[in-house]
């Protein structure tokens, strides 16, 4: 019964947060950008297919991959040999990345490096920075110190590397950060910052995705050293259309055993780990390992409807929205874009984990709603300025070497916990949202406009991923001013007591 109740709340805030982008589509497909009967259809069936998806895929998190990252964070903290954690660290990250279906997605659309090599360098690089997040936590050095230094050697290598492999690039930090990685290295870390008990625990609580955003990004600027890009040309998928509704429905059916693999693919090893974990350390009981076994099936079944709605159903309609957008209005790019940044964020599944979380360690001191304007504003801002950047051609790094050095020195005015829910914002928003139709979109209208998707559409990610460590960090720095004029209004009565009691003594 309790999980019955459960997934409903969950499914209400799966429509709640899926419904205004269903609504903004329409809108547009009757207005500025007519969509065909059948596309439309399978936009719609998508919807529902990510409701579902979403509702069953929150409620898994909460059950099963929360506790499981949460325990193995608590038990390697414990050990007596600094080796084991570090080692564990390495083995976990590189693991849960190459269960990532988007890196796969990131995978296939590079033509210059072979899919294995690409994916194995990005999951070494979560797994490497992993381990430096659990050293740094270790050794108590401030966030912000190391994210200035590793952000500052990844823009030395951006210099080196080839222009066209940039935007793919600073991609693979927000893509790698997905629905499978996101709530197993949260609550890694939620277990590693418990079983202390000093002053910055309560703030490592945040930063593990920020630091994995860096690993990939690190790892393939690398990469293109060695494989350059120059010749190499990107041919973007014919999305699929359907005459009927009939049609819509086969093709969901034949996509689904694809998906059904690929989660099995993702999570298995997962499963894997964590089976294990419980032989070798029995930290769980036989109530809690049933409780994780059904919200691992709720995970499970939930990716599967949610990647094969949002693929089969979100892709073509994104991709042919930008196309009419670029070709017709192109003045309405960055506006609409902007408008359904702002919303699509919100039905971003790792989000609502992340803005879950945030507000349970905070105790409520840093809201959900705060965090998710923050991050819709940032996510608006972020795909506002990439279609601008598609319309003028200018370079990726235009946009994010001011953001980020902004960014970075924003982490030394803002309390510690947000610049580490920033920089995890950044991972989480970039999720499969954004690959299966924001990234489309741009690629339509990259392609109605003559740019090259390689230099212009790609770093839509990038852009995404780096707004909300502005924004964020903004909201902290709003919160300290405010703090401290409370502060300052209340010191006021009690000074004039103090200099009315001066007086009279007098």
């Amino acid at each position: 019964m309790a999980h019955n109740q459960l997934l409903r709340q969950k499914v209400y805030e799966s429509v709640a947060a899926i419904l205004p982008v269903t609504a903004i589509v329409l809108i547009i497909s009757i207005t500025a950008a007519p969509l065909s009967a059948g596309t439309l259809v399978l936009f719609l069936f998508g919807a529902v297919l990510a409701v579902a998806g979403m509702g069953l895929f929150t409620l898994g998190a909460d059950m099963a991959m929360m506790p499981m990252g949460e325990g193995v964070g608590v038990q390697i903290n414990r050990a007596r040999h600094m080796a084991t954690p570090l080692l564990v660290c390495l083995v976990l990250g590189v693991v849960v990345t190459l269960a990532e279906p988007d890196l796969q997605v990131l995978a296939k659309q590079m033509p210059a490096v072979p899919d294995r090599t690409l994916m194995f360098t990005v999951a070494l690089g979560v797994g490497v920075f992993l381990l430096l997040t659990e050293l740094r936590m270790v050794l108590h050095i401030p966030l912000s110190y190391t994210l200035v230094a590793f952000y500052g050697l990844t823009f030395i290598l951006a210099a080196l590397a080839p222009s066209s492999f940039i935007p793919a690039a600073f991609d693979a930090g927000g893509v790698t950060t997905g629905p499978i990685t996101v709530p197993f290295i949260m609550a890694l870390g939620v277990g590693m910052a418990s079983v202390r008990s000093d002053r910055n625990s309560s703030s490592d609580n945040f930063g593990l995705i920020a630091m994995c955003s860096v690993g990939p990004i690190l790892a393939m600027l690398l990469l293109g050293l060695f494989y350059p890009m120059d010749g190499a040309s990107y041919a973007a998928a014919v999305p699929a259309e359907a005459a009927d509704t009939r049609e819509a429905a086969l093709l969901f059916l034949r996509s689904l055993p694809a998906y059904i693999r690929e989660v099995s693919v993702a999570l298995l090893p997962i499963l894997g780990i964590f089976l294990l974990f419980q032989l070798a350390c029995r930290r769980f009981h036989r109530r809690q390992l049933w409780r994780i076994g059904a919200g691992f099936v709720y995970t499970y079944l939930g990716l599967v409807l949610f990647l094969t709605g949002v693929n089969v159903g979100f892709m073509p309609v994104g991709q042919l929205l930008g196309s009419e957008l670029g070709a017709e209005h192109v003045w309405l790019l960055a506006p609409l874009g902007m408008v359904i940044g702002w919303f699509i964020v919100r039905a971003e599944p790792a989000v609502a984990v992340l803005t879950r979380q945030v507000e349970e360690i905070t105790s409520g001191s840093i809201s959900r709603r705060s965090i998710q304007t923050a991050l819709s504003l940032g996510i608006a801002l972020g795909v506002g300025l990439s279609m601008v950047r598609i319309v003028t051609g200018v370079s990726v790094l235009w946009i994010l070497i001011p953001g980020y050095a902004l960014s970075l020195l924003m982490t030394f005015f803002v309390p510690p916990v947000f610049t580490g829910i920033a920089f995890d914002s950044g991972g989480v928003a970039s999720g499969p949202m954004t690959t299966t139709f924001l990234l489309p979109l741009a690629m339509g209208a990259c392609q109605a406009v003559g740019g090259d998707i390689l230099s212009d559409a790609f770093g839509m990610v990038a852009v995404v991923a780096m707004m909300p460590l502005v924004t964020i960090q903004g909201l902290g720095l709003l919160t300290n001013i405010r703090r401290r004029m409370e502060r300052a209004r209340l010191a006021q009565p009690l000074e004039g007591v103090e200099d009315t009691i001066v007086y009279f003594d007098v």
